[in-house]
């Protein structure tokens, strides 16, 4: 997906949104609706999956929903790399986020049904539709400037902020209503938050003038037909695949979550293949890729710890923390909106800190330090375990200190990594590179899903010490190798 606008695509003159174009408020505010959304979805989820029958819920076992939250968010990074080629060659960034909007609305309305096979129904109409619209928004905020223009990375920034701010506020509503009054109200609030973004969208097209509003490399003719009929190809075998496994009786929450994490490892390793055994890039491009094969798995391993907040940790704040305050006993999503609010106060802090040490830390020691900071967060987590063994409840505060750690560890990979994904990308594959870079997520959550079954098994402080000293040294092999990887950078730091 290409973040250099076409010729034209500049918005049309007129009022400004803090000194940026007045798109900008259109696409922020867009964003944050989708995200708050997702993240108040994301924050009730497994404690729906896993609440009693009787108290509303699927009544599901903490591993099997553990599984089921890390690859439905799997999916929806993994669905960006066929979203952001709709977008290129199909439909435009415009329209595919306005359609991705309407899917992920519909899903959300379908999982505030109360039924049980709604929430499934709607979570595989969310991945779709943030497919198309995450990866393309982005490309559309690009759209808005001059490649060169220094307003660009201040307006991303002002974006980001619509990310988090969304992030903050879901699960204070969607908590407080799924946990206190009902799952499916909880859903519904979800429900409603993404029709409004989708309605801002529509009534502020007027000032997006031609950004996104056409395919960067559209298909014609045959090419289009053909595209169109291998798509359909692939839809068929998908239908075959799951009629199949409903006349075997294979058709469980369990085999499709195993099926749909190897299909995400496979896809992955597919991708890297092509792009290592593609003639056309030069060999310095191939060295600078086999570095990213090594970036890309410190981020699956960051990813597969750091997004077991909305599951595993989420349920420990659920049963084990002392959520009491004044009588009230506050919704345990509320603590999903501790990462958020550190990221819009930390981001800026991380930046000017990146900015002062310059070239003198490179990338690869940054990804160490994130992981040894994801790492210690889980071994804080184990004296929090330990702390609650006998049914005592501790402080939440335990849960708030670990996301610090977390935030800082995420700052010091997350942005990094995206930076050097554009950098190390061969030319051929620089509009795929963002695409690429959700995949380390898709992963991470995908591999994270199966290892966080364990957490029903195993002991919880030894689940957490043994995954955070893992995390550990993991950072520790990196930091080791650091000097290995920068070679392989070719002058890239």
């Amino acid at each position: 997906m290409s973040s250099d606008a076409p010729v034209g695509a500049r918005p049309p003159a007129g009022r400004t949104f803090f000194g940026h174009p007045r798109a900008l408020s259109t696409l922020f505010l867009t964003e944050m609706w989708e995200r708050f959304s997702f993240y108040g979805m994301r924050a009730i989820l497994v404690l729906y999956l896993t609440a009693t029958v009787a108290d509303g819920g699927l009544g599901v076992g903490e591993s099997t929903a553990n599984a089921v939250y890390g690859t439905y968010n799997a999916m929806v990074y993994l669905m960006a790399l066929p979203g952001g080629w709709v977008a290129d060659r199909l439909l435009g960034a415009r329209r595919s986020v306005l359609w991705g909007g309407v899917v992920i609305a519909a899903g959300h309305y379908v999982m505030a049904v109360p039924t049980g096979w709604s929430v499934f129904a709607g979570m595989a109409l969310i991945v779709l539709g943030t497919g198309l619209l995450k990866p393309n928004i982005s490309t559309m905020v690009g759209d808005l400037y001059e490649r060169d223009s220094p307003r660009r990375d201040a307006g991303f920034s002002i974006f980001y902020m619509g990310i988090n701010l969304g992030a903050f506020i879901a699960p204070l509503i969607t908590g407080f209503l799924g946990e206190k009054i009902n799952w499916h109200l909880g859903f519904g609030a979800a429900a409603v938050g993404m029709t409004f973004g989708v309605a801002q969208y529509v009534l502020g097209r007027r000032n997006l003038g031609d950004a996104g509003a056409r395919p960067a490399d559209p298909l014609l003719g045959a090419d289009r037909r053909r595209a169109l009929t291998r798509a359909g190809a692939v839809t068929a075998v998908l239908l075959v695949v799951l009629l199949g496994l409903l006349l075997t009786g294979w058709f469980t929450v369990n085999t499709v979550v195993n099926l749909l994490t190897a299909v995400t490892v496979l896809v992955t390793v597919g991708y890297f293949a092509r792009i290592l055994t593609d003639r056309e890039i030069s060999g310095t491009e191939r060295r600078r890729m086999k570095a990213y094969v090594w970036l890309f798995v410190f981020a699956a391993a960051f990813w597969l710890i750091y997004d077991q907040a909305g599951s595993v940790l989420n349920i420990f704040a659920a049963e084990r923390t002392d959520r009491n305050v004044a009588g009230f006993t506050f919704p345990a999503s509320w603590l999903q909106s501790v990462n958020p609010i550190l990221i819009i106060i930390g981001a800026p802090l991380a930046a000017w800190l990146w900015l002062r040490l310059g070239h003198r830390v490179s990338t690869p020691t940054k990804f160490a330090v994130g992981l040894v900071l994801n790492g210690l967060s889980f071994v804080l987590m184990a004296a929090a375990a330990q702390a609650a063994v006998g049914g005592d409840l501790v402080s939440p505060w335990w849960l708030v200190a670990v996301y610090a750690i977390q935030v800082a560890g995420e700052l010091s990979l997350s942005p990094v990594g995206l930076s050097a994904t554009t950098k190390l990308a061969p030319v051929k594959y620089a509009s795929q590179m963002l695409g690429l870079w959700f995949l380390a997520t898709a992963v991470g959550d995908a591999i994270g899903g199966q290892v966080a079954r364990l957490a029903q098994n195993w002991s919880q402080s030894a689940y957490f010490l043994t995954f955070g000293l893992a995390s550990v040294l993991l950072g520790v092999a990196a930091v080791m190798f650091t000097r290995q990887i920068r070679g392989l950078m070719a002058g890239i730091h």
